[in-house]
């Protein structure tokens, strides 16, 4: 019914075939043009919308760069710990227990590195299911880059807070502790 006129015009010769194309696509032109009103609004919404994005994606990007930088010192460091790992003797009895991420692992170790872990020089390092004993500094490094590697790590600080606290209420003060008792 909308082109009752056009088709009346068309009938009484008034209008070409032409004319009516011609018509259709001024009138769906003008539909475009009144659409593109508001466009200054919409232009200025976009370019914001852009500039919020291009802030977002240099963030990702520093962040992605900020996680290669650490996974270089990371790789760096696993091929560190894998240089200075200290080989255990095959014949090795003494088990030591240690615990990581709230399981128990253990290892054999000689009297030599026990003691060693027990001072301090050493620590134990986990990595991808294979265990590494490491000089004492190497285990601090991996233990502030990625904590959930460091198994074994001597603190002084923390035992003589442990020996502080447990030495002025303990009851068993007067009791000496064996050398060999392991848990």
């Amino acid at each position: 019914m909308a082109n009752a006129l056009q088709d009346q015009l068309l009938k009484a010769g008034l209008a070409s075939k032409q004319k009516v194309r011609d018509a259709k696509t001024q009138k769906r032109r003008d539909k475009k043009a009144k659409v593109d009103d508001g466009s200054s609004e919409l232009k200025q919404q976009i370019a914001e919308q852009k500039l919020v994005q291009a802030k977002k994606d240099k963030a990702l990007n520093e962040k992605r760069f900020a996680e290669a930088a650490e996974k270089g010192q990371v790789r760096g460091l696993i091929s560190e710990f894998s240089k200075f790992a200290i080989t255990v003797a095959r014949d090795a009895e003494l088990k030591f227990n240690f615990t990581l991420e709230n399981k128990i692992y253990s290892v054999y170790i000689t009297d030599k590195i026990q003691a060693d872990l027990l001072n301090g020089s050493l620590g134990i390092v986990r990595y991808e299911d294979k265990t590494y004993i490491v000089p004492h500094k190497l285990a601090e490094r991996v233990k502030l880059l990625v904590p959930q590697w460091c198994g074994y790590l001597w603190d002084k600080a923390a035992k003589d807070s442990v020996a502080q606290v447990s030495g002025a209420d303990d009851p068993y003060a007067d009791y000496a502790i064996p050398d060999d008792l392991m848990w």
